[in-house]
């Protein structure tokens, strides 16, 4: 054998026992690299532990590996479980993937224990915050979650009259003459607007007014301008107002400037959009057992019902909070995540700032609704 032979020969030998070695003293990471994971994990030794390798599971998607490390996986299917995380119908959750979890244990035995998991779920409308409390069981040396699996609703057969207002929209065609004809846009008028100084930046809220007697689309930009009537900061609302008005509807709005300084601005520039959209009366959403909790922890809390016979597949929940002079003290909101069925109460619950909490003396809230096929 030449030189080169050998020193190859030395050369794979040293590999080949390092790898030995390395198997030996490491055997998991070394069977996870190379086999997969599952078969080689050690078995949960804490309550604490089994959760966060749920979490894990579920973070990417192993269904069959979360499904099967289940203590009561017998009372439901691995179909069952997704949905239970995931919805039965398209929502906002049925898209969302976990951007990060909580671990909180809550008591502990011997044989069983309590944890709660708190999932961060990563939405195309922001974040979404779903809580299980977890009952693990111990089996042996090792600890299983068992799932409490939350059962499917199911909305008894019945008929719903719909009785409600639409308005229609015939756009002209090409080789139509009063196709030439421009479409006014709805008139609509801000009836409220302040600004306020945060710790993250300056917030611009009030109230839009559809002064029309046709639905209309709107939006808001704001503009902060100095005192030379140079340019701060441009921002438009998004998400903190209800888009679609019906006639003489209100929608409440809120911009953010975030790191500007109200003691820079002079004057505010608000603008306000409108554009003409077909749209109806239904759904119908109801707001039932609303309870606003005081500071500390002040949120609004309440069930949305959705009276209609379609299903609502996200729902907008918008708050406006007052003082005792009327004036719009913070606008605050919440899209839940979960499909709403007809006739079936979906809890939620609005967290609001300590220190203006204080000050709200009466509150206004609206729904806004999307279902497969259009806005309404």
């Amino acid at each position: 054998m030449n030189g080169r032979g050998i020193w190859i020969a030395v050369t794979l030998g040293i590999a080949t026992i390092a790898l030995i070695v390395l198997g030996t003293l490491h055997p998991v990471a070394a069977a996870l690299a190379y086999t997969g994971r599952e078969a080689f994990l050690p078995a949960p030794s804490t309550p604490e532990i089994a959760v966060r390798d749920l979490a894990e599971e579920i973070t990417t998607r192993a269904w069959d590996r979360a499904y099967n490390t289940f203590a009561n996986k017998a009372e439901f299917t691995q179909v069952d479980f997704q949905n239970d995380l995931f919805g039965y119908y398209p929502s906002l959750r049925t898209y969302a993937t976990m951007d990060h979890f909580d671990v909180r244990p809550i008591r502990a035995s011997d044989s069983d224990a309590q944890v709660r998991l708190l999932m961060y779920w990563a939405t195309v409308l922001g974040t979404s915050v779903s809580t299980r409390d977890l009952h693990v069981v111990r089996d042996g040396d090792r600890w299983q979650v068992e799932w409490p699996y939350q059962k499917r609703q199911s909305v008894p057969p019945q008929v719903i009259p719909v009785n409600y207002l639409r308005w229609d929209v015939i756009y002209p065609g090409a080789g139509d003459d009063w196709g030439m004809q421009g479409v006014e846009a709805p008139h609509v008028r801000i009836v409220d607007m302040h600004p306020l100084q945060r710790a993250d930046g300056v917030v611009v809220m009030g109230e839009l007014l559809n002064d029309d007697v046709v639905p209309a689309y709107v939006s808001v930009n704001g503009a902060l301008l100095r005192r030379d009537q140079s340019l701060i900061a441009s921002e438009g609302s998004f998400d903190k107002i209800s888009h679609v008005l019906l006639p003489k509807q209100v929608t409440p709005f809120l911009i953010n400037f975030p790191e500007a300084q109200l003691s820079d601005v002079s004057a505010i520039r608000m603008t306000p959009f409108s554009t003409l959209v077909p749209a109806s009366a239904d759904p119908v959403i109801a707001i039932d057992n609303e309870h606003l909790d005081p500071a500390p922890g002040a949120m609004l809390t309440g069930e949305v019902i959705n009276q209609s016979g379609q299903i609502v597949n996200v729902a907008h929940v918008l708050g406006t909070f007052y003082d005792k002079n009327g004036q719009v003290v913070w606008v605050a909101d919440q899209y839940l995540d979960r499909a709403l069925l007809p006739q079936t109460p979906v809890s939620f619950e609005i967290h609001l700032p300590e220190d203006l909490a204080r000050n709200i003396a009466s509150q206004r809230t609206v729904v806004s609704s999307y279902s497969a096929g259009g806005v309404l």
